[in-house]
């Protein structure tokens, strides 16, 4: 292989880690926690260095650095940033994933040009791409098995992005809601005191009183639908509204998957949060505490805990 060869490929390596820096700049601001969002930051600059180290050895080889690579690489992020807003979540990390696939795949064949054309330098700078990108393939793989599990995601959804993907689940949703379950839930929420129209009408003196009477009035709707379509033999409706209300935070606290929950400290929380092995009871937990508490070092607990479950779930160590 010509000296040409492998300079073409440092060059399109280099142009595709430019790209792979935006992106984890603008996936900084979807992280769920602080420890997320270091990595992503960390990644960010990891993959800087690695562009210096590939500009170099493209000097090294004779080549020209780029000019206009790191704007390109900019410009290929923005684009792929507003695509991404009309899809759902999981399509937007699959595209991330294609390009550190892609990465990961050019840095091996870099790596067996280098060797052909005697460059072992360029080989070494081969491996440690090689070794970056298969941990970012790793991380992806296991953000998406999350966002399979039902969440919660080292990523959050933008609200585009959550729009879109409630939709796609409405459109293949099967029909197989008891029709008298279904219509009693709804009366419900017509009814349950106070009724909303009556609270529009009556209206508040400040603002924010008004939207907390309006959240309590339907999470108590949620809680009283799911009750009555349950006693109505609607499992499969009140299992879908025990969802809703458990991933938003509104369970009461004898409903949580761990006994006790509001009278554990930080060290018990965590303790117990390691112990559950159903993906559903870690996003109860998770839910409430974001509503309630808000502990960081809680809430990195549950997203650890469900990213181990994902990396059992696709056979990852």
């Amino acid at each position: 292989m010509s000296t040409q060869t492998l300079l073409a490929q440092l060059r399109a390596v280099r142009d595709l880690t430019n790209t792979e820096i935006q992106i984890a700049e603008t996936r900084i601001a979807q992280a769920r926690t602080e420890a997320v969002q270091r990595e992503l930051s960390e990644n960010a600059d990891n993959a800087r260095a690695r562009v210096a180290a590939i500009e170099a050895a493209i000097r090294d080889l004779g080549g020209i650095p780029a000019v206009i690579g790191p704007f390109l690489g900019r410009l290929a992020a923005a684009v792929k940033a507003m695509a991404e807003q009309a899809q759902p979540f999981d399509e937007a990390l699959l595209g991330d994933l294609t390009l550190e696939h892609q990465l990961l795949d050019r840095a091996r064949y870099l790596k067996a040009l280098a060797s052909s054309a005697g460059h072992p330098e360029v080989g070494v700078l081969a491996d440690r791409l090689i070794t970056a990108h298969a941990a970012t393939v790793e991380w992806l793989s296991t953000v998406l098995a999350e966002d399979a599990l039902g969440g919660p995601a080292a990523l959050r959804r933008t609200p585009l992005q959550a729009a879109t993907g409630t939709a796609v689940k409405l459109v293949n949703v099967p029909v197989g809601w008891s029709t008298r379950g279904l219509d009693r839930a709804l009366d419900t929420f017509r009814s349950a005191p106070p009724a909303l129209g009556e609270l529009l009408e009556r209206g508040s003196r400040a603002g924010d009183v008004a939207v907390k009477t309006l959240t309590a009035s339907r999470d108590a709707a949620l809680e009283t639908a799911e009750r009555v379509t349950r006693r109505e033999g609607a499992k499969g409706t009140a299992d879908r509204l025990h969802s809703a209300r458990s991933a938003t935070g509104i369970l009461e606290a004898r409903e949580l998957p761990i006994s006790g929950y509001d009278e554990l400290n930080v060290n018990q929380s965590v303790a117990a949060i390691k112990e559950l092995t159903e993906s559903s009871d870690v996003r109860a937990i998770l839910a409430y505490e974001e509503a309630n508490k808000n502990r960081q070092s809680v809430v990195s607990a549950t997203q650890a805990r469900l990213a181990t479950i994902a990396r059992d779930v696709i056979g990852r160590n």
